[in-house]
């Protein structure tokens, strides 16, 4: 058995697989950003959600053979790295488990842990690649000052167009009355208590703001469009830095996948401009749907890196399998809608 655990900002997803590529159990679990909610909490709610997937399943712990445990964040602060990689330990044996930044997952599910670049753009975002023994990565340092094209980098332009609408410092557009209606504000300046006073500035609830401005978008508001473009563009930058760092050369196609919530919520449109900004850097870049959801992926690379890489046939039973799942982890833990 092998689990595979994707962590994020909104939500964090298990999935347990067995040998022949069979789901044996999955469980959906609250953000595990231990920025936000500190690393005792992150133990705490993995192993909770560990115990809860092997009550689902019927197992013990010391059936599971391996397990990768994808966290966000990790790897960015190496005072912290010794007791984030133990946190497992409470519901899994110290050489049963190893821990990971969640851009494995991603690249892990979308490319069946082959070489190429993935590049991942949830509550946050990040860009991966392996090529041989290389691995890169690109962005992801975080909401203040990076994670650009990720949902909260969108919500949080989206919301500062919509206070240059309410002013006069730019034309309302379609996306002045979405965020009013979606909200329930009457009085403009009401989204400031919304968001500082309601969502307490929370970096995941704002994230999910994000969908106001892709509706926008998808509605036809110049001004929408024009941050998911940008948004696009800083994707497409992150995948071409490592695609320039793991050398790929000017013959080899460059396999390119994606995963997290901006591409469910923006759809086509984000895709559209992605694939155009990709193509404009580089030409021989090959862009792919993702094979397996981010927490599948996970398991894959557990196996793989315990030394027991699934076969082709079991891989096909889990894309077979994952259509479902997919949908069920693009599901919000929660949304600040009214």
């Amino acid at each position: 058995m092998y689990l595979g655990v994707d962590g994020g900002g909104t939500k964090t997803a298990l999935v347990l697989i067995d040998r022949d590529g069979a789901i044996r159990a999955t469980h959906l679990a609250p953000g595990s950003y231990y920025l936000t909610i500190g690393v005792d909490a992150l133990g705490t709610l993995l192993a909770d959600a560990v115990g809860a997937i092997l009550a689902k399943a019927g197992l013990r712990s010391d059936q599971i053979e391996y397990a990768f445990f994808g966290l966000p964040a990790y790897g960015e602060d190496t005072s912290l790295m010794g007791a984030l990689s133990r946190l497992p330990q409470r519901c899994l044996a110290a050489d049963a488990f190893v821990c990971g930044n969640d851009m494995i997952c991603g690249w892990a599910g979308s490319l069946l842990c082959r070489d190429g670049i993935s590049i991942v753009a949830g509550t946050g975002s990040i860009a991966y690649g392996e090529r041989g023994a290389a691995a890169a990565r690109s962005g992801g340092w975080g909401e203040l000052f990076s994670d650009e094209g990720s949902a909260y980098w969108i919500a949080c332009r989206g919301l500062n167009l919509f206070a240059r609408m309410s002013d006069g410092r730019a034309d309302r557009g379609p996306l002045y009355e979405i965020v009013k209606q979606r909200l329930g504000i009457t009085e403009d300046l009401d989204l400031c208590g919304y968001v500082y006073s309601r969502l307490g500035g929370d970096r995941a609830q704002i994230a999910q703001l994000c969908k106001l401005v892709t509706q926008a978008a998808n509605g036809g508001d110049d001004q929408a469009i024009a941050i998911v473009r940008q948004a696009a563009l800083e994707l497409a930058l992150m995948v071409d830095a490592i695609r320039r760092r793991l050398g790929f050369s000017v013959a080899e196609p460059v396999p390119v996948s994606y995963s997290g919530g901006v591409f469910d919520h923006a759809g086509a449109l984000l895709l559209q401009h992605f694939g155009a900004s990709l193509h404009a850097l580089w030409p021989r870049y090959q862009i792919s749907v993702p094979a397996l959801p981010p927490a599948v992926g996970a398991a894959l690379y557990a196996a793989k890196y315990h030394g027991s890489p699934l076969s082709i046939e079991a891989i096909e039973r889990l894309r077979a399998q994952s259509g479902r799942l997919g949908a069920q982890e693009s599901a919000p833990q929660s949304a600040p809608e009214s």
